[in-house]
């Protein structure tokens, strides 16, 4: 249970508790008045990524590129160029 205070405080602690699967009661002077409870279908695949990394299978990333990724390879540089816009593109849209 959350007082709306600390609920307000500690948002996104709570929203990762619900994003794994919690329900969090919100209360208001000692009495319940809401639930934040996940979205069905997000906890999933949440839970199916947690997995994953706890079985060694799935390694997070650090959300930082290599250097050498944004240097283009010897040889062609069209073909760096091209390799590096479409990393950068899929890094834009979440994939």
């Amino acid at each position: 249970m959350a007082g709306v205070a600390e609920l307000k405080a500690n948002l996104s602690q709570y929203l990762d508790r619900v994003k794994r699967g919690e329900e969090v009661v919100i209360t208001d002077r000692g009495a319940p008045v809401a639930r934040l409870v996940p979205l069905e279908g997000a906890v999933e695949e949440d839970a199916r990524i947690e997995r994953l990394v706890r079985e060694g299978v799935l390694t997070p990333g650090s959300g930082r590129f290599p250097e050498a990724l944004l240097t283009p390879p010897p040889g062609d540089p069209a073909l760096g160029a091209a390799v590096l816009a479409a990393l950068i593109e899929e890094r834009r849209e979440g994939r």
